[in-house]
């Protein structure tokens, strides 16, 4: 089965939201790769990884992504939940936007578009 939980951050606030959770009420037993192609501040990774747990989602989660920032990393750490985190790279460091450095820019806009 593919669940889709679907979360953005508030550019201005840095603050997650999610927009779908498409997925079974429970996850009891069920393998669970939480995917993002960039670990920036972690706020939706937190968020999404909190949705999976409360539906009873083993333990650990294992997070895969090609970049991530050190920061996001820290944050991830400091939530008390059991993650296993996979990256390709940890660049440097978030910007004042909280965008990582030097990254490849925002993966949204470069996937979906900017936002209209």
């Amino acid at each position: 089965d593919i669940a889709v939980v679907g979360v953005q951050r508030d550019e201005k606030t840095h603050m997650p939201s999610e927009y779908v959770a498409k997925l079974p009420a429970r996850l009891d037993g069920r393998t669970c790769l939480v995917l993002d192609p960039m670990l920036a501040t972690g706020g939706s990774l937190a968020h999404a990884c909190k949705i999976l747990a409360d539906r009873g989602a083993p333990q650990p989660l294992t997070i895969a992504c090609v970049l991530a920032a050190p920061e996001g990393i820290e944050f991830l750490r400091s939530t008390g939940m059991n993650l296993h985190i996979v990256t390709a790279s940890v660049d440097s460091h978030l910007n004042e936007h909280a965008f990582i450095v030097p990254g490849l820019g925002d993966a949204g806009d470069r996937q979906f578009g900017p936002p209209q």
